[in-house]
């Protein structure tokens, strides 16, 4: 009887573990793992998917770590930055885009995120097509230790968008 017990036990304990497993393998964690800046800008645009962002799966995260520290001292080692980190440079260029745009008429009718890693902006999201995209990358180009503006934006939520939206969430 004792046997019995003990084998159902682990009989249970195993289908568990592997239901956990499954689960895990089918719907992997993801977080913005290096607290990259990533914000709302705008949203006036209805059904714009939100942007992935910075958000990434753990295995993504490992195999970007080196690349970061490598990318993010490269900068300083060129001389081409004050911090010996391009990515120091990142939270003071996101407070500056906030307060750049902080209740800008232009920005009405769009749904816009902003990131901001390596000293590099994405502007994703959806626009009215009559939105001024070469004024909005100038903009961002303009402030201080920005090195280079992606603008990734979608006149059209349903067409195949410029971005990676965000899983949907169940």
């Amino acid at each position: 009887m004792k046997r019995f017990f003990v084998a159902s036990m682990l009989a249970a304990f195993s289908v568990a573990s592997h239901a956990q497993e499954a689960s895990s393998a089918a719907a992997p964690e993801i977080r913005n793992w290096f607290n990259d800046p990533f914000f709302t800008l705008s949203q006036d645009f209805a059904g714009c998917p939100v942007p992935l962002g910075p958000f990434t799966g753990r295995a993504e995260m490992e195999d970007d770590a080196h690349y970061r520290v490598e990318r993010g001292t490269t900068c300083w080692l060129a001389h081409k930055c004050t911090k010996p980190n391009s990515y120091l440079y990142d939270a003071p260029i996101a407070d500056a885009v906030r307060a750049r745009f902080a209740g800008d008429p232009t920005l009405h009718g769009t749904s816009m995120w902003i990131t901001v890693q390596r000293r590099f902006i994405y502007a994703d999201g959806c626009v009215p097509a009559a939105f001024d995209r070469d004024a909005l990358e100038r903009q961002l180009e303009a402030i201080p230790d920005v090195e280079q503006v992606f603008i990734r934006l979608s006149t059209d939520p349903r067409a195949p968008l410029p971005y990676k939206p965000f899983p949907a969430q169940k």
